[in-house]
């Protein structure tokens, strides 16, 4: 095969693997109450059909991210996509609500697998300078992809019922695996060290207290912050996290290298996305309880009216690719993180008179913030990213992505009354409150933006990239995410 196929093979492959997570996610809401009514399931049953797969993929993505540094992320990614068609068709013919649940968090460990690689895959066929393009027609198609999810899973539940939104996804796990086999990416050599082989222990431990962390911050909307329930989570997984530090630290292969603890470029990276994605998608929970309860719009309706967020997502990764490149990460990153400040600010302000131009240009900014977030901490992490660690730097990364809605969820759910509960006018003052909250939440991303590297002066020549030198040359100047 022509070498220059390849590339765009493994492209391929990343692109329609992330899509297929993102795509997932989104038509899961829409089929929720179909599930519901059809398996007789209650709400709690309901809610963990999504709580199922995200403790899953939260505990395994940083393990699945050294499994692929260890064993090859092509490979991860081959078994990841097949492994999540599979689990997609089984839920499909699940005769009964928990048989959804228990496929969801199968479908979940998958999800873990295919991750990592398919940020991972892009480093190894693409050198530093040419990773611009690459990762920003990805993050734009992930853009697509949750855009168009609540629309698609809506036409499939009408005409076909729920479980047609899972047999969708048998398909493009196949093709993701045609993609795999015919890329036949070469492996780093670091890949095939035996000496990379992680830990069980850590690895376990790490599970445990993301599963505690992840449990006890999707029970915030349920029990509330002062519930007993998660004031333990949250203590137990302080506890296996102190546990797990000292660990590491005796470890001799441990799962999370010193060099990339010690990378301060990357763990920067893993906090801004961590508050930022908590501002977000904290917003955007506070504004669909706006827009459908006090507004008593439609949840088509209420889609549409965020739909210039998506938009600026999709068309604003390329641009903040640029921008990157112009201005370094550190600019960048500042600049994004206000927007996403601002953004969140503007909706705390709107109300019931509010028209949809003005809202959504808030939401507009709000996406043009985020996307330029992510262009500039995925850049890093893929930059930055040790030889032959890219998966366990692509894991963390996604961790945080992961982490970050649950937690700015469990924000805006703490500060909201019980719907229904007030007066929707009521409910509006305490919506404000709420979005100035989570405008500070993602505020506090200013401080790791401030600490990524600035502009660089001067670079290698073009013919140069990539040819035995240091891999950290301008790790972050060009390279956008995905959502």
């Amino acid at each position: 095969m022509n070498a220059s196929v390849r590339p765009r093979l493994a492209l391929a492959g990343s692109i329609v693997g992330a899509m297929i997570v993102a795509l997932d996610g989104s038509v899961l809401f829409v089929a929720q109450p179909s599930i519901q009514r059809d398996l007789s399931a209650s709400l709690a049953q309901v809610q963990w059909t999504s709580t199922a797969y995200l403790l899953a993929v939260a505990s395994l993505l940083v393990l699945a991210g050294r499994l692929g540094d260890r064993y090859g992320h092509t490979r991860l990614l081959l078994i990841g996509s097949l492994g999540f068609g599979a689990a997609s068709a089984g839920i499909a013919l699940a005769p009964s609500v928990d048989w959804v649940i228990a496929l969801r968090a199968v479908q979940g460990v998958f999800g873990a697998l295919l991750q990592p690689a398919t940020l991972a895959l892009l480093r190894q066929v693409y050198p530093p300078d040419r990773l611009g393009l690459p990762v920003a027609l990805r993050t734009s198609a992930i853009g697509v992809a949750a855009a168009a999810g609540p629309l698609l899973g809506g036409f499939l539940v009408a005409q076909c019922g729920w479980r047609s939104v899972f047999v969708v996804n048998v398909p493009i796990a196949l093709l993701i695996g045609l993609f795999c086999l015919a890329a036949r990416v070469r492996e780093d050599a670091a890949v095939r060290n035996p000496r990379r082989r992680p830990e069980v222990g850590g690895a376990l431990l790490l599970a445990v207290a993301l599963a505690l962390l992840v449990n006890a911050l999707a029970g915030v909307e349920l029990h509330g912050w002062a519930d007993r329930r998660t004031v333990g989570g949250l203590l137990c997984s302080a506890a296996v996290t102190v546990v797990l530090v000292r660990h590491e630290r005796r470890s001799r292969n441990p799962l999370i290298p010193a060099a990339v603890a010690r990378s301060v470029p990357v763990t920067a990276s893993m906090a801004m996305l961590l508050f930022s994605a908590s501002g977000m998608f904290g917003a955007l929970f506070v504004s669909t309880y706006f827009l459908q309860y006090a507004l008593g719009l439609a949840p088509l309706d209420s889609a549409l009216r965020a739909l210039p967020m998506t938009a600026l997502m999709i068309v604003g990764a390329p641009v903040a690719a640029r921008v990157l490149r112009m201005l370094g990460a550190r600019t960048t990153a500042l600049g994004g993180t206000l927007l996403v400040v601002l953004g969140i600010g503007w909706l705390a302000g709107t109300d019931r008179g509010t028209g949809p131009v003005v809202m959504g240009a808030a939401f507009a900014v709000l996406g043009a913030g985020y996307a330029t977030v992510m262009v500039t901490a995925t850049g890093t992490v893929v930059g930055d990213a040790p030889p032959g660690y890219a998966g366990v730097v692509g894991g963390l990364k996604q961790t945080a992505v992961n982490i970050g809605p649950v937690l700015g969820i469990a924000v805006a759910a703490g500060l909201l009354p019980a719907v229904g509960g007030v007066r929707a006018g009521q409910w509006e003052g305490a919506m404000g409150t709420a979005l100035l909250v989570l405008a500070a939440t993602a505020a506090l991303a200013l401080v790791p933006a401030a600490l990524l590297p600035g502009a660089r002066r001067t670079g290698p020549p073009p013919g140069d990239a990539g040819r035995g030198r240091p891999e950290k040359t301008a790790p972050c100047l060009t390279s956008p995410s995905e959502v």
